[in-house]
């Protein structure tokens, strides 16, 4: 696997900054892919094989122009990791039209760019794309009219590149990562947010960011290499639970 290439959006942090370490501890190459320059040049220093551009997916011009460049870099590409995403939560009468197109742009308009502009490629080595989504996509909660909307249409997505992309041996897959345990998240969720997410999924714990990863990698690698068309949960069981669990926990 030493010769094989991923490019990796949203790379500067985060599940995607994750995910480049683990793609470079099997033996990858990784193309860190975001718009935030000093974070993303950051986030690159020191690591070895790893191959920083700057790049906002929502952009078709920047996107068509970085698809060659990886491949004038690294000579192919094997996978594709669609993570890069923004969040932005309120409710439905708070939410401007701006802010349901900015969080579209970067979240669905992103992923659909990214992909198309890397057809050709993956259709060359018969390569992987796994697109990041969120529990948010599959439960309905408030606040996230937009962010959970989007989310959606990211699994569905999946979906449609499976079915065309199958025939030329790309297969496309979606995560659904549950609450992951981040700085970010450590900052805004309050001691009864945190609870509540505990008392609903079944380990009873926040995820990691390289729990997530690992998910992601495997999805690319040739030990799933008859796995396409999926969103894979990775979520604690979070998604499988209904109400009642803290109630239904006291019994046992």
């Amino acid at each position: 696997m030493g010769d094989k290439v991923a490019m990796v959006t949203g790379a500067a942090r985060g599940i995607g900054l994750e995910t480049t370490r683990q793609f470079l501890a099997d033996g990858w190459q990784v193309v860190m892919i975001d718009r935030d320059e000093p974070a993303l040049m950051a986030a690159a220093a020191g690591l070895d094989r790893a191959w920083p551009m700057v790049c906002d997916v929502s952009v078709p011009e920047q996107v068509n122009a970085t698809v060659p460049r990886v491949l004038d870099t690294c000579g192919r590409l094997d996978a594709l990791v669609n993570n890069a995403g923004v969040a932005d939560f309120g409710p439905l009468r708070e939410t401007g039209y701006d802010t349901w197109r900015t969080v579209f742009a970067t979240n669905v308009d992103g992923v659909f760019l990214c992909s198309q502009a890397a057809t050709p490629a993956l259709i060359e080595s018969r390569g992987a794309i796994v697109n990041v989504a969120s529990i948010s996509g599959l439960r309905a909660s408030t606040l996230r009219v937009a962010y959970g909307t989007s989310k959606a249409a990211v699994i569905q997505l999946t979906r449609q590149l499976a079915a065309e992309l199958g025939e030329h041996g790309v297969r496309a897959n979606c995560v659904s990562p549950g609450p992951v345990k981040t700085k970010l998240s450590m900052a805004v969720h309050s001691p009864e947010i945190i609870a509540a997410y505990h008392d609903a999924i079944p380990l009873n714990r926040y995820g990691t960011e390289r729990e997530i990863a690992h998910v992601i990698v495997f999805l690319c690698s040739d030990e799933a290499a008859y796995v396409t068309g999926q969103d894979i949960s990775v979520d604690g069981g979070f998604e499988s639970t209904g109400v009642g669990l803290p109630a239904l926990r006291s019994q046992s």
